[in-house]
């Protein structure tokens, strides 16, 4: 399969989201450092986590756009180093304002990895490996995260926090290098590239086309779909309890369950692990499902729908547990079954919208999913410190994980007026 070009592109790919959740999970991992260095409230501490979200979730839809009309060549080259400057530039901080704007700048760069990654799987693969390929693609973010742990709080214990965020910009800047002399935007750009791939891949590809004969819709259209707007939803739910995990996780740990710094760096690599199980699996038994049925949008929702679900009751069990295990070990099934899913989003879209377009609605669903990165850990920020628990906090996660699961089982739905101009039983043989 990796012979392939087409899966060597993926790697690559697999590559920027380890790097890209590494560089994301260091300030998490570092947060004890950092909140005692600069006296921070838990309250500024939410703030800090919040102000990666603004700029990541404006410029989840603003990459996605541009990767539409500069192509992701140039998107992921340029941001992964807008990005890894701002991750080397953590460590110049003196305050909480500095870290705020280095925050928001930080995630500026990240913003579009996602929605980019999705329009190069669009370009380049057949709608029978899509989901499995974004899966491949995205697993590298909780492999990165379960690394980044152990490998931050090593270089802060024997060196310093700072150091972490140096060494993680220089490897951010390396993989930039490496994609603009490696990647191409589309199949038929690429020397390496057989023509018998070439073939595959244009024989697999899903052609959209409106219902009504027009050749070409605006943007517009698109992002006004309940179908969109539902998905969103959904993924706002999946990132709303990545990002508590993300981000609170550690620092519950260590407030509710007394854990050690060192301690919590290994304790939190586990459900890191499972959710890489998770999304490299997702991926695969949804184009399976797909296989077996020939229906699209049945294979994406059955996954969906069932690690949502799953992922609502683990989190907010959570919140209930007292032993430092049995957290760990709901959070490891929940990050698990919530990573099942991680693939789906973007395969729905793929599915139901015409080419020319994937990179902007990709960016758009994407902004709005991840306004809760803005708004969670915020709020999660206030429950703890009015409340001195983080009960209700694990609560509400599964709550809007529920939501979700509900919202995609009950209304997503192909697009009214838009057809596939290729046979489903043509694309899975």
């Amino acid at each position: 399969m990796f012979r392939r070009r087409r899966w060597q592109i993926i790697m690559l790919i697999f590559l920027a989201s380890f790097i890209n959740y590494m560089d994301r999970t260091a300030f998490s991992v570092a947060a004890p450092f950092i909140t005692k260095e600069f006296q921070l409230t838990p309250v500024e501490l939410g703030i800090l986590f919040s102000s990666f979200f603004l700029g990541y979730a404006l410029f989840n839809f603003v990459g996605g756009y541009l990767s539409d009309i500069c192509g992701p060549r140039k998107i992921f080259t340029g941001f992964m180093t807008i990005w890894s400057v701002f991750c080397g530039l953590t460590a110049a901080a003196f305050n909480f304002t500095s870290l705020l704007i280095i925050r928001v700048c930080f995630g500026i760069g990240e913003g579009p990895i996602s929605s980019t990654t999705s329009k190069t799987v669009s370009n380049w693969f057949p709608a029978r490996e899509r989901s499995s390929a974004m899966g491949v693609a995205s697993a590298g973010t909780p492999l990165g995260a379960a690394v980044a742990g152990p490998v931050v709080g090593v270089i802060a214990f024997y060196y310093s926090w700072k150091a972490a965020f140096i060494v993680m910009a220089l490897v951010g800047l390396v993989w930039s290098v490496f994609w603009w002399h490696i990647a191409r935007d589309l199949p038929r750009e690429d020397p390496g590239v057989s023509q018998e791939e070439r073939e595959e891949i244009k024989q697999g590809q899903v052609q959209i086309m409106s219902g009504t004969g027009v050749d070409k819709l605006p943007l517009s259209y698109f992002l006004r779909q309940p179908t969109v707007l539902l998905t969103a939803l959904a993924f706002f739910a999946y990132n709303y309890n990545l990002f508590f995990f993300l981000t609170w996780f550690p620092s519950y740990l260590i407030m509710a369950k007394g854990l050690s710094i060192a301690k919590m760096s290994i304790v939190t690599v586990l459900p890191w692990i499972t959710g890489f199980i998770g999304l490299a699996a997702g991926g695969f038994i949804s184009d399976f499902i797909f296989k077996k049925t020939g229906n699209l949008m049945f294979s994406r929702k059955l996954i969906l729908v069932t690690g949502l679900g799953a992922t609502a009751v683990c989190i907010a069990l959570t919140g209930f547990v007292q032993s430092v295990e049995w957290a760990v070990g709901l959070m490891a099934i929940a990050i698990f079954t919530l990573y099942l899913t991680g693939s789906t989003y973007w395969a729905l879209i793929q599915d139901t919208v015409r080419s020319e377009n994937v990179g902007g609605v990709s960016g758009f669903v994407h902004f709005l999913a991840n306004l809760s990165g803005v708004i969670g850990p915020t709020v999660t920020g206030f429950i703890v410190q009015s409340t001195g628990a983080f009960t209700s906090a694990f609560v509400l996660a599964g709550s809007l994980a529920l939501l979700g699961s509900l919202a995609v089982a009950f209304f997503v739905r192909p697009i009214k007026g838009m057809v596939n101009l290729k046979n489903h039983s043509k694309l899975v043989q």
